[in-house]
């Protein structure tokens, strides 16, 4: 019996072009006397524009076994995936020399010390702190149609020189200018500060300290005093209820017991061994080894506390990106307040541009109730006294002032309520357990922990708070 040519051929492309399919289509009665030609495919492919990464092979295996691979779909093609770029980084070569011991000691009493002084690098005049390794374009790749397949090029980064550094004409090297210590401040910037050293407390033989370089303190930070620095603060024992302020990182050896006393800011990272009854805030990060106590704690990105106890009871805690401990709360329910998903600092420009549009409110009330008096004057036919005249000239600027401010102020806080809405990549982490008592905040979406949790993580899908079993 000669073979019958009743069948056709469907040729499908992926939505990127990497791949071409076809399928066989025969009735099921004419599968035993089909005769199919490679001909026929390459001529169906090439009248779909398939021209380029044909599968040989798999046109001849169908041709010669057409009943095997019937009415389905098959490969018949591959294009080449382009290749992406990889992104642009900075190298810092002056970390070269430091030396980690395999990373954080463990101090006999159960504590992580993270705070060695001799850990942070002395820099020399024209020493090389940083270099760019530049972003690389990626190789373009190929779809089935010949076409080619742009790459996604590498993302640029750019090396943010801050003070008392030099950086080469195409900007992708930096040197120190001076001799002293590297600090990171806020947005990243690379700065070299000289070091003032204080060998004991900051006491009343001390007094308030504010420098323009990075200020190492060998004892403690006693109540009521100031340091205030433009590089970063070291403390090698601990900050009672004072103020610290530091354009770049704040670390504290032996812990922060504040008494709801002053206030720790830093531009970049905190870190330190505990947090008691504190006001902490920290540009980036807030490392703490072993508990956070009471306090209120605000970070840009994450508040990490996961020493051998790291534990947070009670306070208010805000972070960016992340807010992680080994135990959340204890089995009496004391109220602990997380909230995670955006900056602290929008969630406070949003409450004070809510206050300021309440003012706002009342005063464009109390301006219309003016010009209002007035209208009613000039409804009766009466002219204005030159007093009367004066005032509605006046609140009738005051509003145009007004109706300004308010659209500025409500266009702003339209921004920011779209960046409270949770979007953003977030988590709450309990590596080991999170005791009710929780009220956590992403965003807009709230959830209050009723029941124990067991190594979890919160996180938001399809716009509501889930939870993920840690492993």
């Amino acid at each position: 019996m000669e073979g019958i040519e009743n069948y056709s051929l469907e040729v499908k492309l992926s939505a990127d072009k990497l791949e071409a399919e076809i399928v066989l289509k025969v009735d099921e009665e004419d599968l035993d006397n089909i005769v199919l030609r490679e001909e026929d495919v390459y001529s169906a492919l090439q009248t779909n524009q398939v021209k380029v990464g044909i599968l040989d092979d798999v046109v001849r295996d169908l041709c010669a076994f057409p009943r095997k691979f019937a009415n389905a779909r098959i490969t018949i093609a591959r294009g080449v995936a382009p290749v992406d770029g990889t992104d642009a980084f900075i190298e810092y070569p002056y970390l070269a020399n430091v030396s980690n011991e395999g990373g954080p000691k463990e101090l006999e009493d159960g504590r992580v010390d993270y705070y060695n002084i001799t850990s942070i690098p002395n820099v020399a005049k024209g020493q090389l702190l940083a270099r760019k390794i530049p972003a690389t374009p990626g190789t373009p790749g190929t779809a089935v149609t010949g076409e080619p397949i742009a790459p996604k090029a590498g993302k640029e980064i750019h090396i943010k020189p801050g003070k008392n550094v030099v950086h080469n004409q195409e900007r992708t090297l930096v040197y120190a200018a001076i001799d002293g210590q590297v600090s990171f401040t806020e947005q990243d910037k690379l700065n070299v500060f000289p070091v003032y050293d204080v060998n004991g407390d900051v006491d009343f033989g001390v007094g308030n300290i504010d420098f323009v370089g990075t200020v190492v303190i060998r004892g403690n930070v006693l109540n009521g005093f100031r340091v205030k620095a433009s590089g970063d603060i070291r403390v090698l024992g601990s900050v009672e209820g004072a103020e610290l302020y530091a354009g770049g990182s704040i670390e504290i050896k032996s812990g922060i017991v504040a008494q709801d006393k002053g206030m720790i800011v830093a531009g970049h990272d905190i870190r330190t061994s505990f947090i008691q009854n504190a006001n902490v805030s920290a540009g980036n990060e807030v490392i703490v080894s072993q508990s956070i106590m009471f306090s209120n704690v605000r970070a840009g990105k994450q508040i990490i506390c996961n020493g051998p106890k790291g534990i947070i009871i009670g306070g208010v805690l805000q972070a960016g990106e992340k807010i992680a401990a080994r135990v959340f709360g204890n089995n009496r329910a004391t109220p602990t307040i997380l909230e995670v998903g955006v900056k602290p600092e929008l969630r406070q420009e949003l409450a004070n541009i809510q206050k300021d549009l309440q003012n706002v409110y009342e005063n464009l009330r109390k301006t219309d109730q003016g010009l209002g008096v007035i209208n009613q004057i000039l409804h009766t036919g009466k002219e204005l006294t030159p007093e009367k005249r004066l005032m509605q000239i006046k609140l009738t600027n005051t509003r145009l002032v007004l109706e300004k401010e308010c659209k500025q102020l409500e266009a702003r806080k339209k921004d920011l309520e779209n960046e409270l809405k949770g979007e953003t990549p977030a988590a709450v982490e309990a590596y080991h357990v999170m005791y009710p008592g929780i009220k956590m905040t992403f965003g807009k979406l709230v959830h209050f922990v009723k029941h124990e949790y067991a190594r979890t993580r919160f996180i938001v899908l399809d716009g509501e708070i889930s939870t993920a079993t840690l492993i």
